[in-house]
């Protein structure tokens, strides 16, 4: 029996409701992103750099605190900032009086995310600071609300529209949160300083670990790397690139020096009839790229894009020690 359900249909001359929903939201949100923005080039651009300050000079962590939808977002901010240098942790809004108050000391300073600024369970961590000197940085939108009148530095966020058709879900609110959050951050690591090298020691793990590893930890070394000194023939040649596999042979001095080295475009580029007959040297690219096995894997996918090529030969003090192609790369997840 065939079925009484309309079939769904669309339509290219039109735009799908959901995607337009989708539109409105995202166009509100960076209205509110826009209007943190020009709240920095004015009045909350002071408090900011005294937080920048507060938090740099401090001799503990910062301890990032909120209830709902702003604690989720202020337990990112601390994930955010332990990321990039500036030792940090979530504590729980509710859960402080419960014990967590003991994860605080006087050497820390709090950083309490309130939209509204009124909620109830943050007078515990409110009469803490004070009791014990800790200073406390508010973020909120209303800087005249008992969070804001307790806290040492405000940084008050622009009211601005939910994404909600309503008005109510917090959604324009809490990412101009993290925006701030994510702000602060960088300006603490940008003003310390912090090195790709120094965010690879907190990010071991995943994609992002395996970029922040070196060209030593991909390279292909010893008898795995192809190679043939300068004067070989190029039937030589040819079959070295066939047994290693990786469609290219680097060509060495005497000194085992990187003088050239010859690829399958090279073939290509070369193709006549006496081309296995003829010398590398007639056939090589001179003077190839380079790296150091100390260069970071990004560094090395960065001078792999530019360039163009597929294959880097590496050395260390002018000698050839390694080479690393990009399916290896890809194998690894890095590229």
């Amino acid at each position: 029996m065939p079925s009484s359900k309309p079939l769904m249909t669309s339509s290219s001359s039109s735009t799908p409701t959901s995607v337009e929903s989708a539109l409105r939201t995202l166009e509100t949100e960076g209205g509110g992103i826009n209007a943190l923005a020009a709240a920095l080039r004015g009045p909350l651009g002071e408090a900011f750099a005294k937080a920048v300050d507060l938090i740099r000079n401090a001799k503990g962590r910062v301890i990032v605190t909120g209830l709902g939808k702003s604690g989720h977002m202020a337990r990112k901010i601390a994930a955010t900032l332990a990321s990039t240098g500036t030792p940090a942790f979530f504590v729980h809004t509710a859960e402080a009086a419960h014990g967590d108050l003991g994860m605080i000391t006087t050497d820390d300073v709090i950083m309490a995310m309130s939209w509204s600024g009124e909620q109830p369970e943050m007078k515990t961590l409110v009469n803490y600071s004070a009791r014990f000197a800790i200073p406390m940085i508010a973020v909120t939108s209303n800087a005249a609300s008992s969070l804001g009148q307790a806290a040492d530095i405000v940084l008050e966020l622009p009211k601005a529209r939910e994404a909600c058709p309503h008005n109510l879900a917090p959604t324009t609110s809490t990412m101009m949160q993290v925006a701030i959050g994510d702000a602060i951050a960088i300006a603490l690591l940008e003003g310390r300083g912090f090195t790709a090298l120094e965010f690879a020691h907190f990010h071991p793990g995943g994609k992002l670990g395996a970029m922040l590893k070196f060209v030593r930890d991909y390279m292909r070394t010893g008898a795995e790397i192809p190679v043939k000194p300068e004067g070989t023939k190029m039937s030589d040649a040819v079959m070295e690139m066939s047994a290693k596999g990786l469609g290219c042979v680097c060509i060495v001095n005497a000194a085992n020096e990187a003088v050239g080295i010859i690829t399958d475009g090279d073939l290509r580029r070369h193709m006549r009839p006496d081309l296995l007959t003829a010398l590398v040297d007639d056939i090589m690219t001179k003077q190839p790229k380079t790296v150091p096995p100390s260069m970071l894997a990004t560094e090395m996918i960065e001078v792999l894009n530019t360039r163009k090529i597929t294959t880097l030969v590496v050395t260390e003090a002018d000698k050839v020690v390694g080479i690393v192609h990009l399916h290896d790369l890809l194998r690894a997840g890095v590229a």
